[in-house]
């Protein structure tokens, strides 16, 4: 037996290439990469797809990778305009993620979601793609979402068996201990910032056995408020985001509604989507 060292990592990464030549991240704003805005202002986004598939695409010729994914989007209208783009595309790589925005909505059964996932993934393994599929985040460390907590796992375990059934790869978000931190996530409390972004890109990363050199990154230190600065950055939040968030659930409207996915294509990754900046790659800094 090797000498026991506390300080070597549980994780190997793969020592040979990986097999991917085209990618194609199919979801709702958590794939379309909200939160993490490119710099300069306009709608785009970057995330953690893009992020993955700038890792991939440097140590491989020949790769494309296309992002379908649209904010707001429940799965049956992920299912309705997204699967179908994608099989089209002929992807060896997926990652799906769907379902999160009909969890968290009153009165849904995560029983229901899973079976629409279910099916969206034998369609989107029907040709041999390997798929990644992602848990829900443990919400007991933030109180807007702390209420749900048991219908997100109950939803997890769906997603698992259904990964088990059809040989899908696993990002376990719930198991992510590091982005359970509201210093991970954007203002609205929702979406992923950009550190949040980066540290789920190291996790699929890690889920796919490739080898990288994303390396954490530490937050600043949570800053220090009295109890009635707390309350009135609450209000902030509630009047911002929460208020316009309720009022679209009213209306049945969606952040998503005339929103086009950014990437709709199979392109090489040092070629963005319309309107950014021709000579950055995907995953790098402006």
């Amino acid at each position: 037996m090797p000498e026991n060292d506390d300080n070597r990592s549980p994780y190997v990464a793969n020592a040979q290439t990986h097999p991917w030549r085209r990618y194609v991240a199919v979801g709702d704003s958590f794939t379309e990469g909200i939160g993490d805005p490119l710099p300069g202002g306009g709608n785009l986004h970057r995330g953690w797809a893009d992020r993955v598939a700038d890792v991939l695409g440097a140590q491989t010729e020949d790769f494309a990778y296309a992002n379908l994914a649209v904010r707001g989007k429940l799965i049956a209208q992920i299912v309705a305009d997204q699967v179908e783009p994608a099989v089209a595309l002929k992807p060896d790589l997926v990652t799906f993620s769907a379902g999160g925005n009909d969890v968290i909505r009153p009165g849904t059964d995560p029983d229901d979601v899973s079976q629409l996932f279910e099916d969206a993934v034998v369609r989107l393994s029907s040709d041999g793609a390997t798929v990644v599929v992602f848990t829900g985040i443990d919400t007991n460390f933030t109180p807007v979402f702390r209420g749900i907590r048991g219908k997100v796992a109950i939803y997890n375990e769906n997603i698992r068996a259904i990964a088990d059934r059809h040989d899908c790869i696993v990002a376990d978000q719930w198991a992510l201990k590091e982005v359970q931190d509201m210093r991970f996530f954007d203002d609205d409390r929702l979406h992923y910032n950009a550190l949040g972004h980066h540290e789920i890109a190291r996790m699929v990363l890690r889920a796919l056995n490739v080898p990288n050199d994303l390396l954490p990154m530490q937050p600043d230190p949570i800053p220090s408020r009295t109890w009635r600065a707390a309350r009135a950055h609450d209000l902030v939040w509630a009047r911002e985001y929460l208020v316009p968030w309720v009022l679209r659930r009213l209306r049945h409207q969606s952040s998503g509604d005339h929103i086009t996915a950014k990437r709709p294509d199979a392109l090489p990754i040092t070629t963005l989507a319309p309107d950014a900046d021709p000579t950055r790659r995907v995953g790098e800094d402006a």
